[in-house]
């Protein structure tokens, strides 16, 4: 079955968190670990040929058979904008740990791989076909999944023409989509995200869409073959931290495929509060970007994925209104 369609495996294959978790999340149920392997992050192509125009509940029995998910060790995306040189945009990332680097198609000059460009260095990493590292057959640093994403873009026709073209030029067929709504909040556009999103699932993309925290959009997107979802954490850049928690915990109970938190991570305990939540990944790129020491801050945000991501697995202890003693009562010396 799919990696992600965690839900059709035997129950031994599903690992979930302990009972304490319920001390965190009041009522809610334990959520399934969307996991592969040794815990890794999974995100499958979409299965939906053949069923267009079906309801939604067979897009969602199609979706889960058998397809080949590609699987990752880290649970970090990164971005690659906003860095002071393209130097210390790699010098980062090699920190970050990140598997799954995105850029924004629409931003860079696609074609100047060049050494010194920012394109220079994806195809680089990435070895895309005909880049200086496919060439010479280089097995050094390790190779970068490159996600184009459509920042920029405010209607589903842009999105898609973007992806196209990143199709086109050989990035690849996992993207990022990004449709945003207003230019001050850079929020996202709900009907035309969905609208991008079916289009491009039917063309075989894997689709990874930026939204809001609405765990009814997240169901559509779902249901039309999207390979995750990327709930927003608070506005683009704004470095806020997770400003609705709840929402989140409604979302991941939910959810038949990862949810990957996009947009407003500030510092390294908001990564790691998100993990905590349950979520199965994070995309960050102004938070280590901006940061005084980005490096440094990479580091920082890979730690704190691992350690969010032990915290959950492991499952915190139930919240007591009163104290209660670490130590043995029973057999204390007189």
């Amino acid at each position: 079955m799919s990696a992600w369609c965690s839900s059709t495996r035997p129950a031994q294959e599903r690992p979930t968190a302990p009972r304490s978790w319920l001390g965190r999340r009041g009522s809610f149920p334990p959520r399934s670990v969307h996991s592969a392997g040794a815990d890794e992050l999974a995100l499958a192509p979409p299965a939906l040929a053949g069923t267009e125009g079906a309801p939604a509940g067979r897009r969602r029995e199609a979706a889960c058979e058998p397809t080949v998910a590609a699987t990752y060790g880290s649970r970090l995306i990164v971005g690659t904008g906003k860095y002071a040189s393209v130097a210390e945009t790699e010098a980062a990332i090699d920190a970050s740990g990140a598997e799954i680097i995105t850029v924004a198609v629409r931003r860079v000059d696609l074609h100047d791989r060049s050494e010194g460009s920012l394109m220079g260095l994806l195809a680089r990493r990435a070895k895309l076909e005909g880049s200086s590292a496919d060439a010479a057959g280089e097995t050094g640093p390790r190779r970068w999944t490159l996600l184009p994403n459509t920042a920029g873009c405010y209607t589903a026709d842009d999105a898609i023409r973007t992806l196209r073209l990143a199709r086109e030029l050989g990035i690849g067929d996992l993207v990022k989509l990004e449709v945003i709504g207003d230019k001050e909040t850079l929020y996202p556009d709900n009907e035309e995200t969905l609208k991008a999103a079916e289009v491009l699932v039917k063309e075989g993309f894997t689709v990874l869409p930026y939204c809001f925290d609405d765990p009814i959009l997240c169901r559509k997107l779902e249901d039309v073959g999207c390979a995750a979802v990327m709930p927003l954490a608070a506005p683009i850049g704004s470095g806020l931290g997770i400003r609705n928690p709840h929402n989140l915990s409604l979302i991941l109970e939910k959810a038949k495929v990862p949810v990957l938190v996009d947009a407003g991570v500030g510092t390294a305990s908001d990564a790691a509060v998100a993990m905590e939540l349950g979520c199965d990944g994070l995309l960050i790129n102004t938070a280590i970007a901006h940061a005084k020491d980005p490096v440094r801050m990479a580091r920082a945000m890979k730690l704190a994925v691992e350690a969010g991501r032990d915290a959950f697995l492991a499952g915190r202890m139930p919240k007591a209104r009163h104290a209660n003693a670490s130590s043995p009562t029973k057999g204390m010396i007189e």
